[in-house]
């Protein structure tokens, strides 16, 4: 009865995420109140999400502060040389372009946002590619597969999920998977340098001042990011030499109604370019002492936000502003994973998982049980595209990690093979920030998906063959 009623748990609970009839939280919350209730334990339902929030609290505030951070960051300017670096490295030349974007999304999704990447990536470099008429899709493509392999920092969601649903440390988790991570980021510059070598072949190259003569294109770019705000927004000549692309209207600079993205606005407020080295000496020590495991990742992030707020904006109404600036992205990723206390509290305390995880056991052939890391690697492809991290992290993972235990899988092993999926999750339609990516790049979601998903699932097959030659899965 249990087996049932867990699988009617998850079943319900990604049917209703997947349909948008409910949103994470309150189906994390709800959903297994509601089951709880159902199998005749609701009176302990309490107990059950107080040992969930103990349990969680320090992914929470590892996710909570690490946000806040990488927001700090990039509003005081300690990515905006990389930016300008990138754009000059890539001149007017098709190949380097492409590489240009693959390395300027991986560098940019360490904030843990794909939204925030997506943004700076297309804002950055959407001029050279409109310029030189390349194609939008190869753009599309690198990044979304750029963020999807990085997307897997311990801050950026899935680790904290994993590290969650299985009650692990998320260092435990990252940071033997790093060389993995690794190789998987290796594959895509090689793809996007052979897709821009192609883009090469067909376009020829241009020195970057005759790129700037050709006549300028009268497309436009979604005003606003993605907000669905009209557009109207033509190219500025020029913009692809200057690094800060901005996207306004030619003739109507004046019209107010019009939204602007800039990116990387190189006039904003909360640049702080005498402390661009402090910046930049802080964030690496803060990621040298995570991958020493010096302290705990929830503490040295809490610490680094802390002195980074301080240092950059010494006074408190700037420091409250940068807070409620970043306080959106905070509040719905630390309300997620408080809201799953719920959602694993009451699977594992009504005993659900174990008699799933029973049946499971029963249906896996004896001769796959010992391989059930990688057969969790591969169901991590198909699962995490048609679904939600959310359900995959917290309806799946878990009793594939309990039928591999019975088999000597470790679920530390189990939890890394559930990231190689990642870098295809990206292009997923269930993932908003997609969407803020093709939208902002004028691609059709159709011709991105064609184009990605194949380029994607290479990619996650690389992460997860690297983690089998290492060791780690």
């Amino acid at each position: 009865m249990l087996t049932i009623l867990g699988f009617a748990m998850i079943a319900t609970f990604l049917v209703l995420i997947m349909t948008k009839k409910m949103s994470p939280i309150a189906a994390l919350v709800l959903i297994p109140a509601l089951f709880c209730v159902a199998v005749g334990q609701g009176a302990k339902l309490g107990d059950y999400v107080i040992e969930g929030v103990g349990n969680l609290a320090p992914t929470a505030a590892m996710l909570m502060f690490a946000i806040v951070y990488f927001g700090v960051m990039i509003d005081v300017g300690l990515f905006d040389p990389i930016v300008r670096g990138i754009l000059r490295f890539c001149k007017a030349d098709p190949m380097r372009i492409v590489v240009g974007t693959a390395v300027l999304a991986a560098i940019v999704s360490l904030d843990g946002d794909g939204s925030t990447t997506f943004m700076i990536t297309v804002s950055a470099m959407y001029p050279l590619y409109k310029r030189l008429k390349m194609s939008l899709v190869v753009m599309t493509g690198v990044a979304a597969t750029a963020n999807g392999v990085m997307n897997t920092l311990p801050w950026g969601g899935p680790t904290a999920r994993a590290a969650t649903a299985l009650k692990l440390d998320a260092s435990e988790i990252f940071i033997p998977m790093i060389p993995a991570l690794a190789v998987g980021l290796l594959a895509v510059f090689l793809l996007s340098y052979v897709l821009g070598l192609r883009e090469r072949k067909r376009l020829g190259m241009l020195t970057l001042n005759e790129a700037l003569v050709r006549e300028p294109e009268q497309e436009t770019v979604l005003a606003g990011a993605g907000t669905g705000a009209g557009g109207g927004d033509r190219l500025r000549k020029g913009s692809a030499a200057s690094g800060s692309a901005d996207l306004t209207q030619d003739g109507d600079d004046d019209e107010e109604d019009e939204e602007e993205f800039k990116g990387l606005d190189p006039n904003r407020s909360t640049l702080r370019p005498k402390l661009y080295w402090f910046n930049a000496g802080l964030t690496i020590a803060l990621l040298t002492a995570m991958i020493m495991e010096l302290m705990p990742i929830p503490v040295l992030f809490l610490l680094g936000a802390a002195l980074a707020l301080t240092v950059n904006f010494p006074h408190m109404p700037d420091q409250r502003a940068r807070i409620a600036a970043h306080a959106d992205n905070v509040l719905n990723v630390s309300g997620m994973v408080f809201a799953a206390a719920v959602f694993t509290g009451v699977l594992t305390g009504t005993g659900m998982v174990e008699n799933m995880a029973d049946w499971v056991v029963g249906a896996v052939p004896d001769a796959m049980g010992p391989h059930m890391a990688i057969v969790t690697g591969l169901l991590s492809l198909p699962l995490t595209y048609f679904m939600s991290n959310d359900g995959f992290y917290f309806g799946v993972v878990p009793v594939l990690a309990e039928a591999g235990a019975a088999h000597g899988v470790s679920p530390l092993e189990i939890a890394r093979a559930s990231l190689a999926g990642q870098a295809l999750h990206m292009s997923s339609p269930l993932v908003p920030a997609v969407y803020v990516l093709v939208g902002m790049a004028k691609v059709e979601f159709g011709d991105h998906t064609r184009f990605t998903v194949k380029w994607a699932v290479l990619t996650s097959l690389v992460v997860l063959g690297a983690g089998i030659l290492f060791g780690t899965i």
